[in-house]
């Protein structure tokens, strides 16, 4: 059973994301909070798989939030659903060691995708998302080479292309008409490759190098 809190101040979002996630078999939610304080209150207590995080809340928002979970040293992981209103909230909360970012308009398979995929220990980025982190910290930037770009295979870097395009291991699999687990064996050996901590470093580090695909 996938155990998730969420954090929103607006009653009416939280109602209607539980409704979406619990329609989901194996998947429950344990607690709801309108303020950051209470977020990570309900993260200490509950030790939930998944936190899905507003940014904007009273009290303490969700950046702050984000990085007071990550002082618990919980194993939870962060979803951060954003509106966009801010860019820098969506990069504060990257370097907040957020597991994840999508739209409030996502639909609702992707934000159960989404809740699957942190809970699972990976990294996701929406699309959108993708190319907002590409944009800030990798514009005017000259592609830098890397001898380890060497280690990796030719389906290896395919794979890493794809990623940073932020495509799901199923939507990959798709596309390469793949396994889904075999897609995720590439993922891993590409992030130990090339030393990077998740999927996220992966698209800053794809597009650095100048391997971003066509």
């Amino acid at each position: 059973m996938t155990r998730v809190v969420l954090a929103d101040d607006q009653d009416l979002m939280r109602g209607g994301l539980k409704v979406i996630l619990e329609s989901e078999p194996g998947m429950t939610v344990v607690g709801e909070a309108r303020t950051g304080d209470d977020a990570v209150r309900l993260v200490a207590e509950l030790e939930p798989d998944v936190i899905c995080l507003d940014v904007q809340m009273p009290d303490v928002d969700g950046l702050e939030a984000a990085r007071r979970i990550a002082a618990l040293g919980s194993r939870t992981a962060v979803l951060i659903l954003t509106t966009f209103d801010r860019d820098d909230y969506l990069f504060e909360a990257l370097r907040a060691g957020a597991s994840g970012f999508l739209l409030k308009n996502a639909s609702p398979e992707k934000l159960i995708e989404a809740v699957q995929t942190v809970a699972a220990g990976d990294a996701l980025l929406a699309p959108d998302v993708t190319r907002r982190v590409i944009q800030r910290f990798a514009s005017g930037r000259v592609a830098v080479p890397d001898p380890a770009v060497d280690s990796l295979t030719e389906r290896e870097r395919e794979v890493l292309g794809l990623v940073a395009k932020g495509m799901t291991n199923a939507e990959i699999a798709r596309a390469l008409f793949l396994g889904e687990a075999t897609v995720k064996t590439h993922v891993s050996k590409v992030l130990l490759k090339l030393g990077l901590r998740d999927r996220i470093h992966a698209v800053v580090y794809a597009h650095e190098r100048g391997l971003m695909p066509g």
